[in-house]
């Protein structure tokens, strides 16, 4: 497989695709990222990887910033999602709903 090229994904990886369709997630699209599968729910963006039959998680979940993906760190004491210079305080609503994501996938990505 090429690096711009879409992986061939098996019959079980369909299926894990279509749970997390029912489950509200999308797929979305990232300029630099071709290898992996960019699915997204309320803002939350996570890549998942289609190596050897599986699709696991890569990296962790993240927050679209534009058309980048802000990593949750902690700044000054604060957390925050981050892409370069860019941040967004990480307020208690929105890490919130950032664990549910991560449940949510972490729940379905087990069960395939």
């Amino acid at each position: 497989m090429n690096g711009s090229q879409a992986p061939e994904l098996t019959q079980e990886q369909a299926r894990v695709l279509q749970k997390l369709l029912q489950a509200g997630f999308q797929f979305a699209s990232i300029e630099h990222v071709a290898r992996h599968i960019v699915v997204e729910k309320g803002g939350f963006i996570a890549l998942l990887d289609p190596a050897e039959g599986n699709l696991k998680l890569f990296s962790q979940v993240g927050y679209r910033m534009g058309e980048e993906i802000g990593m949750l760190v902690e700044q000054n004491g604060n957390l925050a999602f981050v892409w370069k210079k860019q941040a967004m305080a990480a307020t208690p609503e929105l890490l919130a709903s950032y664990e549910r994501v991560k449940v949510e996938l972490a729940q379905i990505l087990k069960d395939e």
